[in-house]
């Protein structure tokens, strides 16, 4: 099924079609037997249970061997076992949107299948040709500084007035910090300090990916000359707009900073460059620091023994959400900034707090539409597709195989 297209989305979802595929004669042929792939799952469910009704109205329960995440499932046709079997998320997704199959709640399942990724190894993994197709159709998206434009406007440029919606008061689209009864601004401000904290309020700070720049008018509003870049036209706008603090927002490309900075902050923007280009990203780092500068990083990571069988494909939120972009290994991640004399510090992981933040992420977006207050231009089909976006990444966060943490570099060397 392709989704139509307006204006605003033409851009993310145009790419996203290049990932898609029909189970086929050979997908039958790739992917096991249909009690097989029933099976396997089973097997290698060690806590929580899957309750399903079969296309047949069968019911068929898989796990149930210890407590843990209680998961209802109705599959509408058996295409969609063929879809997961052969393409991995990207399928099981295309089977969703297809109707192929149905959860009055799919974070559970998400988070099922993620704390299980290792034991279910390949079962819902791309596979064969599938797994080389998605993966070419990934590679399409490298963050050249032509590709980064591109990738970083289908995203962010689908209109400020669609992120408003459904974001907090500041605009902040990335973890908030500790969640509780005050809501999730206060929680989002909780995060600023935090990352304030590890760069000791330093006087000179380059922002890398400002985003709607509230961290950069926050840092500044504590006194430091700011500097915060971004590739999104659209942020930038909003940003010179609704900041009245004296903050320096440039459109700009993390390659091509020269400066020397006593800090560097830099909250969720390294998932979307690609592993090729990690280096890069910690060479500007190394070189826009003074010596004992400090740059505090907040970033998503894949969990390292998941991560090379996620990086050999593409998967739904690359396809669909975030193109060219990837997940960090952290282990790799800090070997690289080591390198380059950056000392490793202070790493905190809060994934439940991502999980929460995007629950509220979630029932602001259903309240918007509910309510009639997206903006024209996103059509049923769209909201459908942003909705599982944010219930796969809570699911995700949930079932641990993915994180966010806050770490804290220090660059070696003496004062000139």
């Amino acid at each position: 099924m392709d989704m139509p297209t307006t204006p605003r989305t033409h851009d993310l979802i145009a790419g996203s079609q290049r990932f898609a595929r029909r189970p086929g004669w050979f997908a039958r042929l790739v992917a096991p037997g249909f009690e097989r792939i029933l099976g396997r799952i089973d097997a290698a469910l060690t806590s929580g249970t899957i309750h399903g009704v079969l296309p047949d109205g069968s019911r068929r329960t898989l796990g149930g061997h210890a407590p843990g995440f209680e998961c209802e499932v109705e599959l509408r046709s058996w295409n969609a076992l063929i879809r997961l079997a052969s393409n991995g998320s990207v399928g099981w997704y295309q089977a969703w949107e297809a109707g192929e199959w149905w959860s009055p709640d799919p974070v559970p399942l998400f988070a099922l299948f993620m704390q299980h990724a290792g034991r279910l190894g390949d079962t819902a993994r791309a596979k064969g040709p599938f797994r080389h197709a998605l993966k070419l159709a990934h590679l399409i998206n490298r963050n050249t500084h032509e590709g980064a434009q591109k990738n970083i406007s289908a995203h962010y440029d689908l209109g400020n007035d669609f992120y408003q919606a459904w974001l907090d008061a500041t605009m902040s689209y990335s973890s908030a910090l500790e969640l509780r009864d005050d809501g999730l601004e206060p929680a989002q401000r909780r995060k600023w300090d935090a990352l304030a904290s590890r760069i000791n309020d330093a006087p000179k700070v380059l922002e890398i990916g400002c985003g709607w720049g509230a961290l950069a008018a926050h840092l500044a509003s504590r006194g430091a000359s700011v500097t915060a870049i971004s590739l999104s036209d659209e942020q930038l706008t909003w940003a010179r707009d609704h900041h009245d603090v004296a903050v320096d927002f440039r459109k700009q490309d993390y390659r091509d900073t020269a400066g020397q900075y006593d800090a560097i902050v830099s909250v969720e923007m390294v998932e979307a460059l690609g592993r090729e280009y990690w280096p890069t990203f910690m060479d500007c780092v190394a070189r826009n620091l003074k010596p004992r500068g400090r740059a505090a990083i907040q970033y998503i990571s894949m969990r390292d023994d998941l991560f090379e069988d996620y990086a050999k494909s593409a998967d739904f939120i690359q396809a669909y959400i975030f193109p060219g972009g990837l997940l960090i290994r952290t282990s790799e991640f800090r070997q690289l900034a080591e390198q380059r004399g950056l000392s490793w510090r202070d790493q905190k992981d809060f994934g439940l707090d991502y999980a929460d933040t995007l629950k509220e992420w979630r029932h602001n977006f259903d309240a918007a539409q509910a309510e009639g207050r997206l903006p024209q231009g996103f059509d049923d089909g769209f909201c459908d597709l942003w909705r599982y976006y944010l219930q796969y990444c809570e699911g995700g966060f949930r079932g641990g195989g993915i994180d966010v943490h806050q770490v804290t570099l220090v660059k070696q060397g003496e004062d000139k």
